[in-house]
């Protein structure tokens, strides 16, 4: 069994509809040295992290209590994809609307995105911090709670929940069980 810790990024520095790849704006840098401060009381364990650059920086408080230096990437728990094609001023209003919905709404493309994620974490062979997103988080979530909603906790910027991990019999994915929730608050989609 593993323990995960799954790390919402700090708040970003633009919104969804204008880059696609920010970093964090002074609240996030605050947000995660505060989360990385909660954090340092653990040992040190595996780092992962997002591609995504407010990811990357949200972990490198952390790594720095730790004295980490290499940051694995993992493209599994990158940002849920807006659909090809889509334009980036419309990208904010086509996320509300598969907020409110469920993976088997979205279709094929997107359960494998949830699948990739569940199964990402599930397969965690130790103890890791894993920086990531909103709703891969609540993939996690609901994969431990057998609902197939896209939002299952408004899970705040840089909040930690917590999983473990247990290998299934002739199941190599594992199964998750949800030990702690992420602090909530009023997400704001911009």
């Amino acid at each position: 069994m593993s323990r995960v810790y799954l790390v919402r990024h700090g708040r970003a520095a633009a919104g969804w509809d204008t880059d696609p790849d920010p970093g964090l704006d002074e609240t996030g840098r605050r947000q995660a040295a505060d989360t990385a401060q909660q954090l340092s009381t653990l040992p040190p364990m595996a780092v992962v992290s997002s591609p995504l650059r407010r990811c990357r920086e949200t972990a490198s408080f952390l790594m720095t209590h730790w004295r980490i230096t290499d940051l694995p990437i993992a493209d599994e728990v990158r940002e849920i994809p807006s659909p090809p094609g889509i334009p980036m001023n419309e990208r904010v209003e086509w996320l509300r609307r598969a907020m409110a919905g469920s993976w088997g709404d979205l279709g094929s493309p997107y359960v494998e995105f949830r699948d990739s994620v569940v199964s990402f974490v599930a397969t965690r062979p130790v103890d890791t911090v894993i920086f990531s997103h909103f709703i891969a988080i609540n993939a996690v979530v609901g994969s431990c709670l057998g609902d197939d909603r896209l939002v299952i906790d408004s899970l705040d910027n840089a909040s930690v929940t917590v999983v473990d991990t247990s290998p299934r019999s002739g199941d190599a994915a594992g199964r998750l069980q949800l030990v702690e929730r992420g602090r909530e608050a009023d997400t704001l989609i911009r």
